[in-house]
């Protein structure tokens, strides 16, 4: 079953610095039938202005993933880690035992990102951050496999997490057929242009359960940019 999300009906807030669209309950958002999809917390579709971002704050057991879409944000944390993410790239931070960071907006135009939160399937572990950049060309087959805590994943260049999930991610030329096999259930994010899944449309900004299917055929009606969370219930 497929069930989809259009962006103009999911949560909104605008900070005037950060203009932010939540696929769940998140902060002052709240809707009791929206809370998460199994393990799978928070999505957070943020616009953040130029110079600004989120300052120092604290975070514990969670695995918090941001997937760049345009611009960069940079990174730093009481870990001693300072790294920037580009557009199309990916940054994990396993919170664990605790862990203070900051993300900013330091570059001269806005920042589009995802920010996802994974409930880890393990408290208490060490707090640890990292990211990689990840191939920009057209998809043809399968969406390659960006973060991970399955074991088929473990030799692969996929981010680790701490949690039996997985995120696939990538551009989709127009007229593109692929097939994508998932292990639980899936929540999918248009992050540009249009495609089907399973003969069902999402167009830019959307997001869509699917639960029953382990067989995403996924369809590209525009050029676009295609995530799939396959997360546990």
């Amino acid at each position: 079953m497929i069930t989809v999300y259009p962006y103009a009906e999911l949560g909104h807030a605008d900070h005037g610095w950060l203009n932010a669209r939540h696929h769940f309950s998140f902060a002052n958002y709240r809707d009791p039938k929206r809370t998460g999809f199994g393990q799978l917390l928070v999505i957070n579709d943020d616009v953040i202005a130029a110079g600004r971002g989120f300052a120092p704050h604290p975070h514990n057991d969670m695995e918090i993933i941001t997937y760049v879409r345009e611009g960069a944000i940079t990174h730093e944390d009481s870990m001693g880690n300072v790294g920037r993410t580009g557009a199309g790239d990916v940054q994990v931070m396993s919170a664990g035992t605790g862990v203070i960071h900051s993300e900013v907006n330091l570059e001269a135009g806005q920042t589009r990102l995802y920010q996802i939160w994974i409930e880890p399937r393990e408290q208490g572990v060490t707090p640890r951050w990292e990211a990689a950049q990840f191939p920009k060309q057209p998809v043809t087959s399968a969406l390659p496999v960006l973060v991970s805590g399955q074991a088929q994943h473990a030799d692969t260049k996929a981010l680790m997490i701490h949690q039996y999930a997985a995120i696939y991610g990538g551009n989709i030329t127009a007229g593109t057929t692929l097939t994508q096999t998932i292990r639980h259930q899936a929540y999918i994010l248009a992050s540009e242009g249009s495609f089907t899944i399973n003969g069902t449309t999402l167009n830019q900004g959307d997001g869509a359960e699917i639960t029953g299917d382990k067989i995403l055929t996924i369809t590209a009606t525009s050029n676009a940019e295609v995530l799939v969370i396959d997360v546990p219930a």
